[in-house]
């Protein structure tokens, strides 16, 4: 099914939407892009997954990155880009919410870069979303800071796809992300690809669609 994308602002935040509109959608999916990517690059992804109903935003990254450092590097070399691009994340899901979409029926989706942020924001807000679909990410820091992460997932299925190895995310830090999401009492389906490369591959569209997306 073909999804119509446009751009606009929603509160100065530059937003590439597609599916239904917000006012006539049930459910929303939030879409966040990698490192050097577009916006725009990632919303066509929706056309793999079972979300036909949904309304879907995919925020677009100042200069088409979250923040300039690894997601494995002390904090303060990631700041105050991180810090913000959460706060944008924070904002968005929080004005979804109060359009009426009930947050259990709110997803989050990223890759890469995006996968970090969308699971660092998921863990430091924790509460039963939909579903969360993080394909090659993991907690961000030079280290897993466990005292950022608080609240209570209320078995929100998780699926978090990686390749083994990936050049750009170790598989430890997935496996150690994944762990606190479980701490958190959030269902993790954690799949790990051997020599898949930094993609998405259709075995994990397919386990995105069944674990998180019902399908």
């Amino acid at each position: 099914m073909p999804y119509r994308m446009e751009q606009q602002r929603l509160h100065e935040k530059q937003i590439f939407t597609g599916g239904q509109p917000l006012d006539k959608a049930d459910k929303v999916l939030i879409m966040v892009h990698g490192r050097g990517a577009l916006a725009s690059d990632i919303l066509p992804l929706a056309t793999h997954l079972e979300v036909a109903g949904f309304a879907l935003l995919a925020p677009q990254a100042t200069h088409q990155t979250w923040y300039p450092a690894s997601f494995l590097a002390p904090a303060e070399l990631n700041e105050p880009w991180l810090s913000s691009a959460l706060g944008l994340l924070d904002e968005m899901t929080r004005e979804v919410h109060e359009h009426g979409i009930r947050w259990e029926h709110l997803f989050l989706l990223g890759f890469s870069q995006g996968a970090c942020l969308t699971l660092e924001f998921a863990a430091r807000h924790a509460r039963r979303y939909g579903g969360i679909i993080a394909f090659t990410g993991g907690l961000i820091g030079d280290q897993v800071h466990r005292e950022h992460y608080s609240g209570d997932f209320g078995k929100t299925p998780v699926f978090i796809g990686t390749s083994d190895p990936d050049p750009h995310v170790p598989v430890a830090r997935v496996r150690e992300s994944a762990a606190v999401l479980r701490d958190l009492h959030a269902d993790v389906t954690l799949q790990v690809y051997p020599g898949m490369g930094h993609t998405i591959s259709a075995p994990e569209i397919r386990l995105a669609n069944k674990v998180v997306l019902g399908a």
